[in-house]
């Protein structure tokens, strides 16, 4: 299954990567991460991998290492993304400390926070954390210092293809009020003073949905043992294409 949105091309450097969402791992099911996994290893030029979010079934130490363990086995670099599944102060598990295992048991990782930024191929890349660590629900919560940082970054880039990846949806792919974005709003807000973002790519609803929304392509991945492979076709453009292919693994 294949989706095409068309903005325009003209000669530039192309860039892949793939998403996996919503894996909710455990020790006892982790079959679809393992298909997953092998799967995008046959993938031709892909550049990284990103998990965005709900990556573990439960907040736990041992399950987080061992989630870990599984990821190291992709043949790409991978960023992490955190859902309403992953963390709980509670839990002993807050987003510091999510991180912090993430950094110690991946040596190549580098993000130190929840919120970051990368490039590649001149395309940039920024994680935006709707999670909650205290009192967590599947309503996303988009804090007040999330969008001042999304709108700090978004401001740096003005003349660059920004692709935002999260967990929580901020157009909902589907009518699940208990997993609507609070105050969706106030994100909104901070998208109409740039024109630079080019794709939102989300999890979390547990379906697979595609929109546009001036000029935005709103991408939602359902959970393993699906997964995307998407491809930005002339980078540098101001107007890139953007291929999202939805794959099953088996």
């Amino acid at each position: 299954m294949t989706s095409l949105f068309l903005i325009s091309a003209v000669q530039a450097k192309d860039l892949r990567f793939a998403q996996i969402s919503d894996v909710r791992y455990s020790q006892e099911n982790s079959a679809p991460l393992k298909a997953v996994i092998k799967d995008i290893n046959k993938q031709k030029n892909v550049e990284f991998t990103v998990f965005t979010g709900d990556n573990i079934n439960k907040p736990s130490q041992a399950e987080l290492e061992s989630f870990l363990k599984e990821a190291k086995k992709l043949k790409t670099p991978f960023y992490i993304v955190l859902g309403d599944k992953d963390v709980n102060k509670l839990k002993h598990l807050s987003k510091a400390e999510y991180i912090e295992t993430i950094r110690k048991n991946v040596r190549s990782y580098k993000p130190e926070k929840q919120n970051y930024t990368f490039e590649k191929e001149k395309v940039i890349f920024i994680i935006a954390d709707g999670s909650k660590d205290v009192i967590p629900s599947p309503n996303g919560y988009y804090r007040d210092d999330v969008l001042e940082y999304l709108d700090k970054e978004l401001s740096k880039y003005p003349e660059r293809n920004v692709i935002i990846l999260q967990h929580f949806p901020i157009i909902p792919p589907s009518n699940k009020e208990s997993h609507y974005t609070f105050k969706p709003e106030n994100y909104l807000a901070v998208l109409s003073k740039h024109k630079n973002v080019k794709a939102i790519i989300s999890g979390h609803f547990g379906v697979n949905s595609e929109k546009e929304e001036k000029g935005i392509v709103h991408i939602t991945t359902a959970g393993a043992p699906y997964y995307r492979i998407i491809d930005i076709l002339d980078c540098d453009s101001a107007n890139p294409t953007i291929w999202a292919q939805l794959n099953q693994a088996k």
